[in-house]
């Protein structure tokens, strides 16, 4: 019973939050002259993804490489194919010609420098293939990059849809942005606890708890933020939240994991890491299928039956 308690006050934590922190974030957005597309690719994404980061700090320093190589792995992945998914049934999303041409590509991009990092054994005939912390300064390097990237965006960067932002001081939205993320936090950390819980009992693996219920229970920031975003037509906010999380996940969370403690890298993650590519890909591709720059409802729906379909296979897999 006390863990359903905890799993039912996460829930609650992250749909408070996640609303919370979607209105504080467009009004601070209107306030300063910074688009929705920034705030989203930053404050929003980097605060969702602060479940992530927590995980992987302690996973790394107990060594458990798995867990913290599948969270990220599984975590990405459920923000393009359950949480874009979700988000696009709700409202079909928008998306800006710059996140199309320049965020997504880079999030390709972080997948695939992985994908190289992680497989020593493929590329240095090494006997053994590990996340170092060479690899991890390399991570950090790319996530310089980026954040060089948003912060010469200009302020006055077009959205393609006006959205409602609710007027309020720069304090008050201030203060928003922060009860927001802590009850994302706090909520995440809650849901996280009751799910590992609940799978430990069933003896199931690292890797497959890091790529399931650690992943979806860390993801649930933000998949509250993006679905709340949808709902109230905030395309910027739905989809620069995920593309922005998946970057930080690789680059950031993974980076400094790894400074931690080398991951050591098992030969089954790399289908996981094709997943993540081919997620990637498909959804560039949907950008000029249909709608151009739209995800619409149809998109979401394949998004959500490729999600069960790897579901079935990682629990195949076992």
């Amino acid at each position: 019973m006390m863990v359903i308690l905890l799993l039912v006050v996460g829930f609650i934590l992250l749909i408070k939050g996640a609303d919370l922190l979607v209105t504080g974030a467009s009004a601070l957005a209107k306030k300063i002259g910074v688009s929705d597309l920034v705030i989203g690719l930053t404050v929003v994404s980097f605060g969702t993804s602060t479940p992530e980061l927590l995980v992987n700090i302690f996973a790394s320093i107990q060594g458990n490489a798995d867990i913290a190589i599948g969270n990220v792995l599984g975590s990405n992945i459920f923000n393009v194919l359950l949480i874009l998914g979700v988000s696009s049934l709700i409202y079909p999303l928008t998306v800006s010609k710059g996140t199309v041409w320049k965020e997504i590509p880079f999030s390709l991009l972080a997948a695939v420098l992985l994908g190289a990092l992680a497989n020593d054994v493929l590329f240095d005939q090494a006997p053994s293939s590990i996340f170092g912390r060479i690899d991890g300064l390399v991570s950090l390097a790319f996530f310089g990059i980026f954040m060089y990237y948003v912060a010469c965006m200009p302020k006055d960067e077009a959205s393609d849809q006006k959205s409602e932002v609710i007027n309020m001081s720069l304090l008050k939205s201030l203060v928003l942005v922060v009860l927001g993320l802590a009850g994302l936090v706090f909520g995440g950390k809650l849901v996280v606890d009751g799910a590992v819980a609940i799978a430990s009992r069933f003896g199931l693996s690292q890797s497959l708890i890091g790529l399931t219920i650690v992943a979806a229970g860390t993801s649930l920031p933000e998949l509250a933020t993006s679905a709340v975003a949808a709902y109230r037509k905030n395309s910027d906010i739905a989809v620069g939240n995920i593309v922005g999380s998946n970057i930080f996940n690789i680059f950031f969370i993974l980076g400094v994991s790894a400074l931690i403690k080398p991951l050591p890298v098992s030969a089954s993650i790399n289908i996981d890491i094709l997943v993540l590519i081919g997620t990637s890909l498909i959804l560039f591709f949907f950008m000029f299928m249909g709608k151009r720059r739209v995800i619409d409802r149809w998109q979401g729906a394949i998004f959500l039956f490729l999600y069960a379909i790897y579901t079935a296979f990682l629990i195949k897999r076992g």
